[in-house]
């Protein structure tokens, strides 16, 4: 199927899908040039198969099945010599689509079929008799259990709308045994771009992420390839996704991964921290993952195994330095140290008071004061000297590809005994002195400290577990710089002029 095919007075239209405007960040449409790279990492062999069946669960464009219908109309022309024939065999054997909305279901039959009707009069297919052809798409509604739907756990005061409203129930998700309600087949091929996150009521703009639904989903199916674009911030878990990462990270059976660390690399326009990846999930590989780090356009590759660490780290090019670092000190690292959220029990919205215990609030607030009754103090840190550091220290930034700064003197603090901090901070470290906390201070900004913890970050959102590569050296009698980790830790020049080019400058701590 190229940009212009004549069937008589059947004619296949220009590409338009490669300038479609996106819908919204939870439902971003694929170019076709990204369609392609997915598919890439198929088997060159199945498009030479007439009887490999595909599926797109979450068709929003349609691009997926026209791409996959063009390769396998050249790939089945000596099997299938006929156009025609051919058109017909591979619309009505091989290629199928769930829609996400209705909108979508019309949009992916006009790419696919050239109609917006599969039987129509100017349908490129002359067999269909229906006028849905094999994209399907049904009106669901969540399933309520208490106050979430049981299938993707969408909140009901959010979600239980009227008819005229979109309620983001996809079918895909909205069954316990997909295998067995769609379309009463086996695929061999599920490949797609899913939603990515669903407003889950929270403070500010929260979301909850969805797209991990849709992945384990078209597992249930046990086809022989599965094929996803999602966000690259399921690498570190948290908000939903732990069991997920678990799952993925151990699973033997991922193939290749690519991964983009800047979103926009991938959809422009469209601002997610963290990246995005895809990857190809195959039935019958156990071993390791061809790993792809796409930065800036270049690439670097890899072979390895996904569980080497606790979180999947990214980029090639760290792997061995974190290697490096854990061989010369294989003692406990920082995420036993800095302290948990909430470390002295206020939330970030809790409303300053008049006198009490003093107390460090969000930068717009600054300095105030906190109830005593209201402050606790479970991990004995109130009496001490504490560097605080902030849960979001790189606020506006989500390309992580460009070098990052993370700490400053402006966002970071240094407090005597006797104060505390709502949520909106952690304590990185609590000393005897001030003397002390502006030593491990000087580590926390050395480049090398701040690379390791980049490693385990792929959002805004920085806890004491992203803290699990950054070694405790626990004795801060002195200043630590660049140079004296670099020796300690056993890194070469390379691993130096790599860390410095990923790192920002930081303020000098005195």
């Amino acid at each position: 199927m190229s940009s212009q095919l004549n069937l008589g007075a059947k004619s296949y239209n220009p590409d338009v899908l490669s300038c479609l405007a996106n819908l919204s960040n939870d439902e971003v449409f694929t170019s076709p040039q990204l369609a392609n790279k997915v598919l890439d990492l198929l088997p060159k062999e199945i498009w030479h198969n007439s009887s490999v069946t595909f599926l797109d669960p979450v068709t929003k464009t349609g691009v997926f099945l026209r791409e996959i219908t063009k390769r396998l109309l050249k790939g089945l022309e000596d099997e299938i010599p006929d156009l025609q024939q051919r058109i017909n065999h591979i619309l009505n054997y091989q290629v199928w689509g769930i829609a996400i909305t209705e909108l979508t279901a019309l949009l992916s039959r006009r790419t696919l079929y050239c109609s917006k009707k599969a039987n129509g009069k100017y349908s490129i297919d002359d067999m269909f008799d229906t006028s849905d052809g094999h994209i399907h798409y049904k009106v669901i509604e969540h399933m309520w259990a208490g106050e979430k739907c049981v299938y993707c756990g969408a909140k009901r005061d959010q979600y239980d709308r009227s008819s005229e409203l979109e309620s983001y129930a996809y079918e895909f998700i909205h069954t316990f045994s997909p295998e067995k309600r769609f379309f009463n087949m086996q695929f061999d091929v599920i490949v797609g771009n899913p939603p990515y996150q669903l407003s889950d009521g929270g403070y500010g703009k929260s979301a909850a992420p969805i797209y991990q639904k849709f992945v384990k989903q078209a597992m249930k199916m046990n086809p022989r390839y599965l094929s996803m674009i999602i966000p690259s911030r399921w690498f570190s878990g948290g908000r939903g996704l732990d069991e997920f990462r678990a799952e993925m990270l151990a699973d033997k059976h991922l193939r290749a991964l690519t991964d983009y660390e800047s979103f926009k690399e991938v959809f422009p326009g469209v601002d997610l921290a963290g990246g995005a990846c895809y990857f190809l999930w195959d039935r019958d590989h156990e071993g390791e993952c061809q790993i792809t780090n796409v930065r800036d356009g270049k690439q670097t590759h890899a072979s390895r195994y996904l569980d080497e660490f606790p979180v999947f780290v990214r980029d090639n090019q760290a792997v061995d330095i974190i290697r490096k670092v854990r061989a010369a000190h294989p003692g406990k690292n920082l995420d036993e140290v800095v302290s948990s959220s909430k470390p002295f029990g206020l939330r970030t919205f809790y409303k300053p008071k008049k006198a009490g215990v003093p107390c460090h609030f969000i930068q717009r607030i600054g300095e105030g004061f906190a109830s005593p009754e209201d402050v606790t103090d479970q991990f004995g840190l109130l009496d001490r000297w504490k560097l605080l550091i902030p849960r979001s220290p790189i606020a506006g930034q989500t390309d992580f590809s460009k070098p990052v700064k993370f700490y400053t003197n402006q966002n970071t603090a240094i407090v005597p005994p006797g104060e505390c901090c709502t949520e909106s901070f952690l304590v990185a470290y609590a000393g005897e002195t001030e003397e002390e906390v502006l030593n491990f201070k000087s580590y926390l900004f050395s480049k090398v400290a701040r690379f390791l913890l980049l490693q385990a970050v792929t959002s805004q959102d920085v806890t004491k577990r992203r803290f699990l590569f950054v070694p405790d050296l626990e004795i801060y009698d002195h200043r630590i710089d660049d140079e004296e980790l670099v020796k300690a830790f056993g890194l070469n020049d390379d691993d130096w002029k790599y860390i410095d080019s990923r790192i920002s400058e930081t303020d000098e701590v005195k």
